[in-house]
């Protein structure tokens, strides 16, 4: 059991939010009841996890794309309205953590993707958010799609490169595929990501890199279960993960 407050000051001082420009805000987004016992995790503050997280009788959900991002329309109507009226009826707290979600490196979401892709992390680049390093098991294109696809659940779209083997990677979950062309300069022999644009194929090609887009989604589900996790052990909370099936 911990105060809702006090669970806010832990996580951003935890994540460092303080040290992040972002594009919506990081921490307490929709105040609900004080007392938080128990806790739900998503990647999306969807109203599928809405539904659910009122179902399990939650005091909180805790999500990396939450609200109120930066240019997007502030009337709070359609949607927006739909989803904030049901966790103000439940007295549901939302928290939304971002890109300090993206880049802690014992929670974060690409610290968790090194974890289950067996990557051992060098150091980082594009302001700590992406992630450079080696393969524990260097490999083939074709093998590392398939390790990535097994662990991800998805497969990913895989553009090859010019090497033969890969064995120093760079990724950053997410839609980070603008990263792809700092990957290439770093020395990466492939970049791994959750989207791609129509110019990441011209870009990969020409640049002779192994770019794999393995899905938005799948590429940021761990750092936020990760976070859960984290704070089930370390007060004692309720913790469920819903991850809510996207293909994106």
């Amino acid at each position: 059991m911990i105060d809702l407050w006090d669970l806010e000051k832990y996580i951003d001082e935890l994540l460092g939010v303080g040290q992040f420009n972002d594009y919506a805000p990081n921490g307490l987004q929709i105040e609900g009841r004080r007392v938080i016992r128990k806790i739900v995790t998503a990647v999306t503050a969807s109203q599928a996890v809405i539904d659910q997280a009122i179902i399990n009788g939650v005091d909180a959900i805790l999500v990396h794309h939450g609200y109120f991002w930066k240019g997007e329309a502030q009337p709070i109507v359609g949607i927006k309205q739909r989803r904030i009226k049901a966790l103000l009826q439940a007295n549901i707290s939302l928290l939304g953590y971002h890109l300090p979600l993206d880049a802690h490196p014992k929670l974060g979401n690409n610290a968790e993707l090194a974890r289950v892709l067996g990557l051992k992390v060098e150091t980082t680049f594009a302001n700590d958010i992406a992630f450079i390093g080696v393969m524990e098991q260097p490999c083939v294109g074709e093998i590392f799609a398939q390790r990535i696809s097994e662990a991800l659940g998805q497969k990913p779209l895989h553009v090859a490169g010019n090497s033969n083997v890969i064995n120093k990677v760079a990724w950053c979950s997410g839609g980070a595929q603008g990263y792809l062309a700092d990957a290439a300069r770093l020395g990466a022999d492939a970049y791994l990501t959750g989207e791609a644009s129509e110019q990441s194929f011209h870009e990969a090609m020409e640049w002779g890199l192994h770019f794999y887009a393995a899905g938005h989604h799948a590429t940021e589900r761990y750092g936020i279960k990760a976070l859960g996790e984290h704070l089930s052990a370390q007060f004692g909370l309720a913790h469920q993960f819903i991850d809510q099936d996207n293909p994106i």
